[in-house]
């Protein structure tokens, strides 16, 4: 008798779901157990992109199509957890940049917000707004949101680059925009160096101001004076779950260099090892000197320079390092603490 009245009332809610259906209506008690879960449940993965395996095959597409045919010659790095779908997490893109010599990535802008991190040779150049950055190993790039921006390799030698942009999640707010240049390259605005001279070094002009939520004026960070800051901490306790870490800010406001990426860089010592980690924001991780270890989940991925790994949302992870090592990263943090969504967890 039971067993035929929970059948009635499951085909009366069945026929009630399909009738209401037509007028676009759908019942909350059915989804949301997944519509508001008791903790992050990612649908990324953990990844790790092996740089060496990957060189070659990056160097073939510049065989294939130059950079001008291309627009911008990168191949996507995409998470194996949402294939097809251009991310590496749920609100970031990311990609190799392959330029070679000769060769220039048209101007463009867009409303997306990009970082560069580059990963191999030197004699490449960013133009933003009109200001070049000559790009070596390690510098940190930027392109905010609207700028101009072109790439050129007047050098002798391939330079790879990883593209970090917001893609996902202007794609999400349907706040998209892009306008090619009518120019393939942007006339000199301001001499090279320019702008980190006015902004980089603790002072701004005196007539300057720009709002907490505006992207940085400076639109490079030299790897060598990351590289400065992070030795220069060798006789300073390291955070236990960071290691000798820092967040890259905008010297103008303290804040996230972009409103939607942040950006950070740390050193592990050789044979040291972090705590176990977690916090909402998934994070893009790149080894950018020395060698380690990442135990992500109950995932363990060894870590070489250039490599790439992601780090799902609310996933337990912890470095160790083999050889003094420095990782680059970012991530959505700045949304997050801007809604008042971040959350950490600090393991022991």
């Amino acid at each position: 008798m039971q067993r035929e009245h929970s059948a009635a009332v499951a085909g009366a809610r069945q026929a009630y779901y399909e009738r209401i259906s037509a007028d676009h209506l759908t019942p909350l008690w059915e989804v949301l157990h997944a519509l508001v879960p008791p903790a992050p449940r990612p649908s990324i993965v953990p990844a790790h992109w092996r740089y060496a395996a990957l060189r070659d095959t990056l160097l073939e597409a510049g065989e294939l199509i130059s950079a001008q045919e291309a627009e911008r010659r990168v191949l996507i790095l995409e998470n194996p957890g949402v294939r097809g779908q251009s991310r590496i997490t749920q609100s970031l893109y990311a990609g190799l940049q392959l330029i070679l010599p000769g060769e220039v990535a048209p101007a463009h802008r867009h409303a997306q917000s990009a970082l560069r991190l580059v990963l191999e040779g030197e004699g490449a150049y960013t133009a933003v707004d009109g200001e070049r950055t000559t790009m070596r190993r390690g510098d940190f790039i930027i392109t905010p949101s609207m700028t101009w921006h072109d790439h050129g390799n007047p050098g002798d030698e391939p330079v790879v680059w990883l593209d970090g942009l917001d893609i996902p999640l202007v794609q999400f707010l349907d706040a998209g925009f892009a306008e090619k240049a009518p120019v393939q390259m942007q006339s000199e605005a301001r001499p090279e160096g320019d702008a980190l001279l006015r902004y980089g070094h603790n002072m701004v002009p005196i007539d300057f101001y720009q709002s907490a939520s505006g992207p940085t004026p400076v639109f490079v960070y030299p790897y060598r004076q990351t590289k400065h800051a992070l030795l220069g901490l060798e006789g300073t306790p390291a955070d236990p779950w960071h290691g000798h870490a820092f967040r890259y800010v905008n010297p103008a406001t303290g804040a996230s260099p972009m409103p939607t990426i942040g950006a950070f860089a740390r050193r592990l010592k050789a044979g040291t090892e972090t705590r176990p980690y977690r916090s909402t924001d998934s994070t893009v991780f790149v080894c950018l000197e020395g060698e380690g270890r990442a135990t992500v989940g109950e995932r363990t991925f060894d870590l070489a320079p250039n490599d790439v790994l992601v780090v799902p949302s609310w996933t337990v992870h912890q470095f160790r390092g083999s050889a003094d090592m420095i990782l680059f990263s970012f991530s959505d943090r700045p949304v997050q603490q801007g809604l008042g969504l971040w959350r950490e967890d600090k393991l022991s």
